[in-house]
């Protein structure tokens, strides 16, 4: 089930709504742990289970590693947060990676041995970075541990940003789990958030992905160079509105519940740098993977060989965090060596330039990147880099350059314009113009997301093309 399906806005939604407001306080968090268990359930009946067992797990360990470290036991304490670590990661590990590990066997030795074919959880690597987050803060001291499995379950299972975040981190809503004050004021606004997120995703994402489909579709060799270029950019815009669509959506929920998420997105495509990009894009993971491996790992803190050898590692991992694909590995290990570029050799030399070069840098690069990002095909990949810079011989622009231009251009033009500032900046001036409180200020917001509402539920009725591209991360 996913949040742009007309199941969930019409039967799923108003029936959680309807029993978690109906319910006594004390027990909102069980009918929202209950119904997380059935949206997960929906699509992954059997991994329930394994979900559950990673909840009734973690929720031990924290509670024997508080009360190791309350009797002064280090060690004991240390030794339990090892078995919640290693035992998550080999979780993850086997079903996320087995048949990856395999593949590359096989290749390697030339063995044929056989795929297990495991269907992969959905939004398996967010809940274990999840459960994974309170062991560690428990142990660290950075929270306090949660007494109560239901509120634990609800803190991991929570349907809003169970299948493709954003990351939550535990110390974050602790105080929310058990004291949080649903307000008219956050529903309305988490409303409107979640209306943006669904017309980012059915409204720019899926048809733009159409476009991005239909070039990768085709034989990279055959490509011109514009053509090539526009199914890159295509792709650009597709993962942004796909991704930050739907963490608008988790985020638009979790006020409605009364919860305050971090942002995951802050504007990324205005980025002047690989190292501000990476400040602004999927916020939540980036957060975690400097606070549980860079920082542990030294930082910046041991010379710059050190500092070098962390980034690497942490990109690496980010790489394979995505996914079980010799892609994303070198998707990684590409950024990696680009901020490690920006950090050690050009940096400087970066600030002198002109903001829309640096921008303009950085988009190329973040553009080159999102094609490797795409194509699991490592030969096609290539060949489709090598197809954006006329490697083949090929003609700088086709006739069917043109035609995708004029089938797409102004929608390409809209999403540049949704991906910068722009849009809020000019919604805030008409505001402010006509008064935030005022009849007409409410009218016209009413009548706006009213039109979201209405243009996506047309899409959707009709909707033969809905993907969510990080459902399977």
């Amino acid at each position: 089930m996913v949040f742009s399906s007309l199941l969930f806005l019409f039967r799923f939604l108003p029936a959680v709504f309807l029993l978690y407001y109906i319910a006594p306080r004390k027990l909102r968090n069980l009918v929202l742990f209950l119904f997380s268990l059935f949206f997960y359930a929906w699509g992954e009946p059997k991994y329930v289970f394994l979900m559950l067992f990673a909840i009734t797990m973690d929720y031990c360990l924290g509670r024997l590693i508080d009360r190791s470290l309350n009797q002064g036991r280090k060690r004991a304490a240390k030794g339990f947060l090892l078995v919640s670590v290693l035992v998550n990661l080999s979780i993850l590990g086997f079903f996320k990676y087995a048949d990856f590990l395999i593949g590359t066997v096989n290749s390697l030795t030339g063995l044929d041995l056989p795929l297990l074919g495991i269907p992969l959880p959905i939004g398996i690597s967010f809940f274990t970075f999840q459960t994974m987050s309170y062991t560690i803060d428990v142990y660290k001291r950075a929270t306090t541990v949660q007494t109560n499995w239901v509120n634990y379950g609800t803190y991991v299972s929570m349907f809003p940003q169970l299948i493709a975040g954003p990351i939550v981190q535990y110390k974050t809503i602790a105080e929310q789990m058990k004291n949080r004050r649903e307000t008219s004021d956050d529903f309305v606004e988490g409303i409107s958030r979640f209306l943006i997120g669904m017309g980012k995703k059915v409204l720019l994402a899926n048809n733009i992905g159409l476009l991005c489909d239909t070039v990768m579709a085709l034989p990279a060799a055959e490509l011109p160079v514009l053509t090539a270029w526009i199914g890159a950019i295509a792709y650009t815009f597709q993962i942004y509105f796909d991704f930050s669509g739907y963490s608008d959506m988790a985020i638009g929920l979790g006020k409605m519940f009364g919860f305050h998420f971090l942002e995951n997105f802050n504007y990324p495509y205005i980025a002047k740098s690989i190292t501000e990009f990476w400040r602004r894009w999927h916020i939540s993971l980036s957060s975690w993977f400097r606070e549980y491996i860079y920082i542990p790992l030294g930082g910046n803190r041991r010379g710059a060989a050190r500092q070098i050898r962390n980034i690497l590692v942490v990109w690496l991992l980010t790489g394979i965090w995505h996914g079980a694909s010799w892609n994303y590995v070198l998707w990684g290990v590409y950024y990696g060596i680009l901020l490690i570029l920006e950090k050690f050799v050009f940096k400087n030399a970066l600030k002198k330039l002109p903001g829309v070069l640096r921008n303009v840098y950085t988009m190329v690069l973040v553009i080159l990147g999102w094609v490797i990002f795409k194509c699991e095909d490592l030969s096609y990949c290539l060949s489709y880099l090598r197809a954006m810079f006329g490697g083949f011989g090929q003609q700088l622009i086709g006739e069917e350059s043109l035609y995708l231009l004029g089938n797409y251009g102004v929608l390409l033009v809209i999403l540049l314009f949704a991906c910068t500032m722009i849009p809020k900046k000019i919604a805030g001036r008409v505001m402010g113009r006509l008064g935030e409180a005022s009849w007409i200020g409410t009218l016209l917001k009413a009548v706006w997301y009213a039109g979201i509402f209405i243009i996506s539920l047309a899409y959707l009725v009709d909707a033969t093309y809905n993907p969510f591209l990080y459902f399977r991360f």
